[in-house]
């Protein structure tokens, strides 16, 4: 969900890169790439869907842990507050290794780059399903968030290596279709694989996508040489700007009580209406459908009021926490509750994506990892705050108190948060300086 911001970003870059490269010159057809090695001549689809496996596997990876604390926590011995910060060692490690692996790989083969995180990923996952210690544990998820950060940040700018530029926008549809295909899958088949076979089914299962992937991406991905970096305005320059810092503390906001939620989810269905592995499988496949159409309702909401949409959502998930909390509790009003609650936090992440976009439109580059740092943050510190609530307050207390400040983020973002205005002009969505 969290990486839904970067198809904004290379829809821009698409634009000034066809500009760029409008006077090449013609080569020959039996080379894949022009003579600067920047486009290619002909589509390459199989590796874009190698890239599509590659967000899958690592989305999903990073999911698992929100469907499967409890059996983890049992069997390792451990309390489910600190089985919860396997998502936040995770996070932490992605929000690093997407701020300075792509600088520190700038002179390595592409190809190369993308097929070590695949590998990491399957290291990871076999390690976790293998663990009995929770230093191993966390150490194998640091390895899936250094992988995690590391492929995000560089997929978008990898496929536009991948296809002509006409094509870049149908790469990206198939790319991110990864996301929304995790995003309804991962925890809930999580949850159902580990009530059949237990908790470590889930993460062989994720080990052998992994594995499925690399094969794929070792076959289809083509050499990637390093090009000449452009200068560009770095990340706190960025943050400098006039409403930057204001707005991206909105983000961070509107994210965290999101995490807090979301990892406990499982506890909390536990707790209070007493339902097993199939039972939660089936309110988590909810969330993650409701999620998927909200990502397609808040574009129509966005061509409305961008504001209304920022502010909106967090708002209407803090009030689904609370009422989760205080109405009476039954399978049927959960269920329902909690597909409002993805419905809403779908809208969240393309949100801020549009956002950042119209904010920093000349340095889209810069602005893309400033949020996927901000969003990694984001996760880190909800799964951190939920576990601390989960221990001094109980399962209801992060519920309450998670609810409570996605609240206080929607009035955060209404006051505060600087929104251009946008218009849709011809069936194009443009910013308006008016």
């Amino acid at each position: 969900m969290e990486l839904c911001f970067i198809k904004n970003y290379v829809f821009m870059e698409s634009e000034n890169l066809c500009k760029k490269n409008s006077n090449d010159a013609k080569v020959s057809d039996g080379n894949l790439f022009n003579k600067d090695n920047t486009q290619p001549i002909s589509p390459a689809w199989t590796a874009v869907f190698s890239l599509t496996m590659g967000v899958f596997g690592l989305l999903t990876a990073e999911y698992l842990p929100a469907s499967l604390l409890t059996p983890m926590a049992s069997e390792l011995g451990l309390s489910e507050a600190v089985a919860g910060q396997t998502v936040t060692v995770t996070a932490i490690a992605a929000l690093f290794s997407g701020l300075l692996l792509p600088g520190l790989t700038r002179s390595l083969d592409k190809r190369i780059v993308l097929l070590s995180f695949s590998a990491l990923m399957i290291v990871s996952n076999l390690f976790v399903a293998l663990s009995s210690s929770i230093i191993v544990l966390l150490l194998m998820r640091t390895l899936l968030g250094i992988a995690l950060g590391g492929f995000w940040a560089m997929a978008a700018a990898v496929a536009m290596r991948l296809v002509p530029l006409k094509l870049v926008p149908r790469a990206l549809s198939i790319i991110f279709s990864g996301i929304a295909v995790g995003t309804v899958l991962s925890v809930p088949l999580g949850s159902y694989l580990g009530g059949l076979f237990g908790w470590r089914s889930a993460f062989y299962a994720a080990a052998a996508v992994g594995i499925v992937t690399l094969v794929f991406q070792w076959f289809t991905l083509p050499n990637l040489p390093s090009q000449q970096a452009a200068k560009s305005t770095t990340v706190l320059k960025v943050l400098l700007r006039p409403g930057i810092i204001v707005g991206m503390l909105g983000c961070v906001l509107a994210h965290m009580g999101h995490y807090s939620l979301f990892t406990y989810v499982r506890p909390f269905l536990e707790d209070t209406i007493r339902i097993g592995a199939d039972g939660i499988a089936m309110v988590l496949l909810g969330f993650g459908a409701a999620n998927f159409a909200g990502t397609l309702l808040a574009g129509r909401l966005m061509e409305h009021s961008l504001r209304s949409t920022l502010t909106i959502m967090p708002i209407l998930v803090g009030v689904v926490a609370l009422l989760l909390v205080f109405l009476p509790h039954s399978f049927t009003g959960h269920a329902l509750l909690i597909a409002v609650w993805g419905m809403a936090f779908g809208g969240v992440p393309v949100a801020w994506s549009t956002w950042v976009s119209t904010a920093v439109p000349d340095e889209a580059e810069s602005a893309g990892g400033m949020v996927v740092a901000a969003v990694q943050g984001a996760i880190a510190a909800g799964a951190a705050m939920g576990g601390l609530l989960f221990n001094y307050a109980g399962i209801s207390g992060v519920f309450v108190t998670a609810g409570i400040s996605m609240i206080l983020a929607g009035v955060f973002i209404a006051w505060l948060v600087k929104v251009k205005a946008i218009r849709n002009d011809a069936g194009r969505v443009v910013v308006s300086h008016h």
